[in-house]
């Protein structure tokens, strides 16, 4: 998947009113993946990206997953955004959903697997494929 083609479905699930908001949705969301998962696993992801997009989860590799709850996460992304929590959340649901379809059933598996079950509903979401069809 395109960089650009990624962005427009962030934008569009997320019903962000501007791409620069779904830019930074995506950066932030990524960021945040990338501090949770291995860097080991964060580096395997981000070869599946766009490099814009993949270069948010390089720089951590060798270190371990970091575990903090679904709640952290958001609260952590929500600061990179500079958003309140609520409107982080959906946008976090965007930036997963749209992965889900922008790399391999392989690697969204192995990327479930770093995370605890209070993510769930981040795994349950239908490919965009599936969304926009």
């Amino acid at each position: 998947m395109e960089y650009n083609e990624f962005i427009t479905h962030v934008q569009s699930l997320a019903q962000s009113n501007s791409r620069e908001e779904a830019e930074r949705a995506t950066r932030a969301t990524l960021e945040t993946i990338k501090e949770r998962i291995s860097g080991d696993e964060a580096l395997n992801l981000s070869t599946q990206l766009p490099q814009e997009l993949g270069d948010c989860l390089k720089g951590r590799e060798g270190q371990p997953d970091e575990s903090f709850n679904f709640q952290d996460f958001i609260v952590r992304a929500s600061q990179k955004e500079n958003l309140e929590p609520t409107t982080t959340a959906i946008h976090v649901r965007a930036v997963f959903a749209v992965l889900q379809s922008a790399v391999t059933p392989v690697e969204f598996a192995k990327l479930h697997h770093h995370f605890s079950h209070d993510y769930e509903e981040m795994f349950a979401t239908p490919p965009t494929s599936e969304v926009t069809a």
